[in-house]
């Protein structure tokens, strides 16, 4: 998997170094006026390489795709077992069972691999308007029961009809899996995917005709968002819009892990955040928001050096603070859901200190944050 850390670039051109510190020199070494400076500021900002912003979005854009297009192709032959039996899942199960168990086994792979690919550029996609619907749909939206906030899309099943906004991929996808959601699972059929006679936590026996049309319906909004992915040229207004927007979303992310397995156990009310731990999932996107910051720190050194190092300090702190906690978690230890609120609650003050500094920058530079 993709790392932050394992990207950073430290070295920068002399050429950029150059140019940004030219511009920026004139601009307080000349007596300039107020318009001039902006003006000034405004070209600097154009002499900043984002390009790999791009590579990073783009490599994990194009992994994402290759871990949808093997749900896609798994779910196509889990469909084609269903309906060899006339979608009679007993029938099924005492087929075809033990390929069946392979088949969703497989899967849950596939979906591991996607996930954190996903994270990891969430806070690109998730933070730059343009990208963000796709964060809705993939990631974030809810069902009909919130339309607000709910997934652009409906599912047209093989059998003809239509499932209204059913929640966004991730969401269908894992829970299908995972066997947490019994609106995407057989009605009447023991859930027991193994064949050891009992039903199991993980284990679930899914809508054959829900779940082909998730994985198809996941598998082209991957294909679209990596198209777009390799059409983005981002900006420095990209960038620290991305971080000022992504980076303050620590509490609702801390509620979910709350509400989750990983604390809640069987009185869990979140039927998602079941293959890893929230935990993971934050510590990855505040990785691809630490590779971003990166990739723009030196226009906001060239202004403020001192500040630059400070919000890079700070970004670096937060997501050690978070990835202790991951591997605390990881190694056994049990969080209670007191301990994940005030946990949140210091990951948000973190946080929102970072978003203002990162907001500060770009007033300072003339970089208009977009909405």
């Amino acid at each position: 998997m993709l790392s932050a850390r394992a990207r950073r670039v430290d070295g920068r051109s002399a050429a950029l170094a150059l140019a940004v510190g030219a511009a920026l020199t004139a601009a307080v070494g000349c007596g300039d006026s107020e318009e001039e400076t902006t003006s000034t500021q405004a070209e600097a900002t154009q002499a900043v390489d984002l390009a790999a912003v791009k590579d990073y979005l783009t490599e994990h854009s194009a992994e994402l795709s290759a871990e949808t297009a093997e749900l896609k192709r798994l779910g196509e032959r889990y469909y084609e077992l269903a309906e060899s039996t006339g979608f009679d899942y007993e029938a099924l199960m005492a087929e075809h069972g033990e390929e069946v168990a392979e088949i969703l086994d497989q899967s849950k792979q596939a979906f591991v691999k996607a996930n954190p690919a996903y994270e990891e550029m969430e806070g690109i996609v998730a933070g730059v308007p343009r990208l963000a619907q796709y964060d809705v749909d993939i990631d974030a939206g809810a069902d009909s029961s919130d339309p607000e906030n709910a997934v652009s899309f409906s599912l047209e099943l093989p059998n003809g009809k239509t499932l209204e906004q059913p929640g966004n991929a991730f969401f269908v996808t894992e829970t299908s899996l995972y066997g947490t959601n019994p609106d995407f699972l057989v009605k009447g059929v023991d859930q027991d995917v193994d064949g050891d006679g009992k039903e199991e936590f993980g284990e679930g026996i899914p809508d054959a005709d829900v779940y082909v049309a998730m994985v198809r319906k996941f598998d082209e909004m991957a294909k679209a968002l990596d198209a777009d992915a390799q059409a983005f040229e981002p900006t420095p207004s990209d960038a620290l819009t991305a971080i000022t927007v992504m980076t303050p979303t620590m509490s609702e992310y801390f509620e979910a892990w709350k509400n989750s397995r990983f604390i809640a156990g069987e009185e869990a009310s979140e039927l998602g955040f079941v293959a890893a731990s929230r935990l993971s999932d934050i510590a990855d996107i505040l990785e691809g928001i630490e590779f971003t910051y990166d990739e723009v720190e030196p226009l906001i050194a060239e202004e403020s050096p001192a500040q630059a190092k400070q919000t890079a300090a700070a970004l670096g702190d937060l997501l050690a603070y978070v990835e202790k906690l991951r591997d605390n978690e990881g190694q056994g230890h049990q969080y209670t859901a007191e301990q994940a609120d005030t946990l949140g609650s210091e990951a948000q003050r973190q946080a929102e200190a970072i978003a203002g500094q990162v907001t500060q920058a770009a007033k300072r530079l003339g970089i208009e944050l977009q909405a």
